[in-house]
């Protein structure tokens, strides 16, 4: 899905709520401290290194190093890319300042849990986008619930959820305030 395709999206979810609550939950996902403490997990049968790369993007376009997430894999080759081969013992060692980012359509597993309950007492920020899984919306500090008859796909939530983590809300310059008070103070323009 291409940027112009997420806006549609936005557009027409916008009087849903869930663009407002998906841009609640990017920024929650900007809270993390440094680069690398972002770590994205999924399951076994699905990693979610679709959305691991749009928030990588996001992170570089949007100028936000700590962003830039890491993603944690079940059973990461031993020969693969440094990248590629991070495995759940990352999970062990997260820490405060570090959100863990889980992501499953489906029920998480029970070694998952576990270790997300850990992260959790060791101070990291437990967030979840899933399909309704009330043992891990229990375990974490904010779950985006994505159910079956919701108007938009789990994989239409992560794209939701990526572009609204990278955006910047950029504040009024000197230039745009003095625009903004001429145009009070002279009225509005009207042309012949």
């Amino acid at each position: 899905m291409d940027a112009r395709s997420v806006a549609l999206l936005r557009e027409i979810l916008d009087s849903t709520g869930w663009v407002e609550r998906t841009r609640e939950f990017g920024l929650a996902l900007r809270a993390t401290r440094s680069p690398g403490g972002l770590l994205v997990v999924g399951t076994p049968e699905e990693e979610p290194w679709h959305l691991t790369a749009h928030l990588s993007d996001e992170a570089r376009l949007a100028g936000l190093p700590q962003l830039a997430p890491t993603l944690v894999r079940w059973a990461p080759a031993p020969d693969g890319p440094a990248h590629l081969r991070i495995g759940l013992e990352r999970i062990e060692r997260a820490r405060r300042g570090e959100t863990l980012f889980v992501v499953t359509e489906e029920r998480a597993p029970e070694p998952l849990l576990e270790r997300v309950s850990d992260a959790r007492r060791t101070g990291a920020t437990i967030l979840a986008l899933n399909g309704g899984d009330p043992e891990l919306e229990g375990l974490a500090h904010d779950a985006l619930t994505v159910p079956g008859r919701a108007p938009l796909s789990f994989d239409g939530a992560q794209h939701l959820v990526s572009m609204a983590a990278g955006q910047v809300e950029r504040r009024p310059g000197l230039r745009d305030r003095l625009a903004r008070l001429l145009e009070r103070v002279s009225g509005p323009q009207v042309t012949d």
